[in-house]
């Protein structure tokens, strides 16, 4: 009698838990807290681990910009995998994989650069990495013009921001920043073509540790005109075109040998001056930047291209031609942010070859550093649009 009440007791609970199990609220599903929650400070969002998910830029949202017309952004990073213009160790095709992958930590604490105290990351300016050009790898002229073509179609967009607002261009417009992860140095010439069609001539800060502005003859001959542009001749070419302002370009970093001091004479014809490396060693990194400043002015648009073996091999071994006295890691990132003010309108980084590097990763890193830096001057600069108190162009 005693077990039949028991058992009867026991029925009656569970049936009263189960419809209890009825009268609950259910728990809704995705879970998505458990993965990306906002973080407290500059009201970020949560990154996935650095060391998972597909590379991009600093962790940036990616889209294929060249297939889709429609996509709007103010700053995009995009690659250029050329190395056939190299004249001594290839690999620089792989260089846009290479600086996403060395840029993977950029944003592991949020992105807020102290130094030059601001977050690219979040801001007025909508940054995108939108892919690489598609290069061949077997006719150099052709990928030049795919380089030149594929740019110009992301520059001349509508920005994301004040896009009906007057901007520097040659047609009165606001355009966009675009970034270029290069490829060897010659992509530079084709970089130079696409900002001319929007910009007219423009002054160049260039760092290097090679002048790059050497006569074909001079640099490996010339028997063929496709020969003749390589990383060590474009802006020779650059020049020849019509492509640079007058007397407002600028090397930094140079401490290459050379074929004679007449060397240094055509570089003055192409319209440069020279910063060498060693002058750190007397005027310092404030004194550098006083030198760029001077010669480029800060009311023009500027374009900037970054040599990473400006760096000493022993910070940046992973580059095309390496040139031991170079500057540290740390000099070239003071440098680049005391740029702050210049109207830098687009920007490339070449030269780094991955599979010279360390398992370290220190050249990718230091070339995704700096262009982190790069990045955050042209976010505090604001859009590409003139102002009144921007005044006229500087003639």
């Amino acid at each position: 009698m005693l077990s039949s009440l028991r058992a009867i007791l026991l029925v009656t609970g569970v049936v009263a838990a189960h419809g209890d199990h009825h009268n609950q609220a259910p728990i809704e599903g995705p879970h998505k807290s458990l993965w990306y929650n906002s973080l407290p400070g500059d009201g970020g969002t949560q990154a996935d681990s650095v060391f998972s998910g597909i590379s991009t830029f600093g962790r940036l949202p990616y889209h294929n910009c060249l297939t889709n017309e429609d996509v709007k952004y103010d700053i995009a990073f995009i690659g250029a995998p050329f190395d056939t213009g190299t004249s001594y160790r290839p690999g620089a095709r792989f260089g846009p994989n290479g600086i996403r992958q060395g840029s993977r930590k950029i944003r592991f604490s949020g992105g807020y650069n102290v130094p030059l105290a601001a977050n690219p990351f979040n801001s007025w300016a909508k940054v995108l990495d939108c892919g690489d050009i598609p290069v061949t790898s077997y006719d150099n002229a052709y990928a030049l013009k795919q380089i030149e073509e594929g740019h110009n179609y992301l520059l001349s967009r509508a920005p994301k921001t004040d896009a009906d607002v007057a901007g520097w261009s040659k047609k009165g417009k606001t355009l966009p920043r675009l970034i270029t992860l290069g490829g060897d140095h010659t992509i530079t010439l084709p970089l130079l073509r696409s900002v001319n069609r929007e910009y007219g001539p423009i002054s160049v800060i260039h760092f290097d540790s090679h002048l790059d502005t050497w006569k074909p003859k001079v640099f490996g001959g010339a028997p063929s005109d496709q020969a003749a542009i390589n990383h060590g001749t474009y802006f020779y070419h650059a020049s020849q075109e019509g492509l640079l302002a007058n007397d407002s370009n600028i090397h930094a970093g140079i401490r290459t040998t050379l074929s004679g001091l007449s060397d240094y004479d055509n570089d003055g014809y192409c319209g440069f001056e020279i910063v060498e490396a060693r002058e750190i060693d007397t005027i310092g990194m404030h004194g550098i930047i006083k030198k760029i400043k001077e010669r480029v002015g800060t009311n023009n648009p500027v374009y900037l291209s970054i040599d990473i073996d400006t760096l000493d091999p022993a910070f940046a071994p992973a580059t095309g031609t390496p040139e031991t006295g170079g500057w540290s890691t740390r000099e070239l990132r003071t440098i680049v942010r005391g740029l702050e003010g210049i109207n830098i309108i687009a920007c490339d980084i070449v030269e780094v070859a991955p599979a010279y590097d360390t398992n370290a990763e220190h050249t990718t890193m230091a070339a995704a550093d700096v262009l982190y830096e790069v990045m955050t001057l042209m976010v505090k600069k604001g859009p590409l649009s003139i102002s009144k108190e921007d005044g006229q162009m500087e003639l």
